[in-house]
């Protein structure tokens, strides 16, 4: 979806609107990313201006979150395999103020590589203490915390001995739902950046570093988790790059 950058209703409240920075995310159409050529849009895409309805917060509140939905090593009666570690960080908007109590999902593979989904079947082992989904509400600063254990590469058939670096897929929701970021969050030094489309269709080599996490030792818990910061920013020129909804399902299978 294409957005107009900002409109008056009829009442004078002006609504934002926001515009595909083609610089920092990767092209619908990227011919290294096999399945991009079968749904990338055939025609121009339409201008829709905002209204209030759009630009209009969830209603999500902490009411709405488990008690452990935050920490992914313990929604089951079990451990999980895998080394624990830590991923926090703060969500920012364009102008890098705090965005508070939004919701931050994630979900993942699990340490082995492999997701609890139905169209994974490569023989890596499944986790049964391990779903690989979590959720939370960032604080009054902005701040997001989560524990997870660190998930492992797999392969996906893109082209030949394709392989996905480890990573987590995040979903905020900002401010209003037209402020959503899908996103990859990845690790650092990982050798396998070299051959995945998803990470080299990005265009702008810093915009590529904005999904990789940062190694934080001083927020390691001695003796149970290591840890990475991650900070997302959701709108502006130092924004997050982010993927279309449509690569998430295709990812997963």
């Amino acid at each position: 979806m294409s957005t107009a950058p900002g409109a008056r209703t009829g009442s004078g409240l002006y609504v934002p609107g926001y515009v595909r920075d083609h610089d920092t995310h990767p092209p619908l159409d990227y011919s290294d990313y096999n399945s991009t050529a079968l749904r990338h849009p055939k025609r121009p895409l339409t201008l829709l201006p905002h209204t209030l309805t759009e630009v209009t917060s969830p209603v999500l509140g902490h009411e709405r979150l488990g008690e452990l939905d935050h920490d992914l090593t313990r929604q089951h009666e079990g451990e999980p395999q895998g080394q624990r570690i830590i991923v926090h960080g703060r969500v920012r908007d364009s102008d890098g103020a705090p965005v508070p109590h939004t919701l931050v999902e994630v979900w993942q593979a699990n340490a082995a590589g492999r997701y609890r989904h139905t169209g994974d079947n490569w023989p890596a082992p499944l986790d049964p203490y391990f779903t690989g989904v979590g959720r939370t509400m960032t604080d009054g600063e902005g701040r997001y915390r989560f524990l997870t254990v660190r998930p492992g590469a797999y392969p996906w058939k893109n082209h030949r001995n394709a392989w996905r670096p480890a990573h987590i897929h995040f979903s905020l929701f900002g401010q209003a739902f037209t402020q959503r970021l899908v996103t990859q969050m990845y690790f650092p030094d990982d050798p396998l950046f070299f051959q995945d489309p998803m990470w080299n269709s990005v265009p702008d080599e810093e915009a590529r570093e904005r999904m990789v996490a940062r190694f934080d030792y001083g927020s390691t818990e001695a003796e149970w988790a290591l840890a990475y910061r991650w900070d997302i920013v959701l709108r502006g020129r130092g924004q997050t790059p982010f993927e279309s909804e449509e690569e998430i399902v295709e990812d997963e299978e």
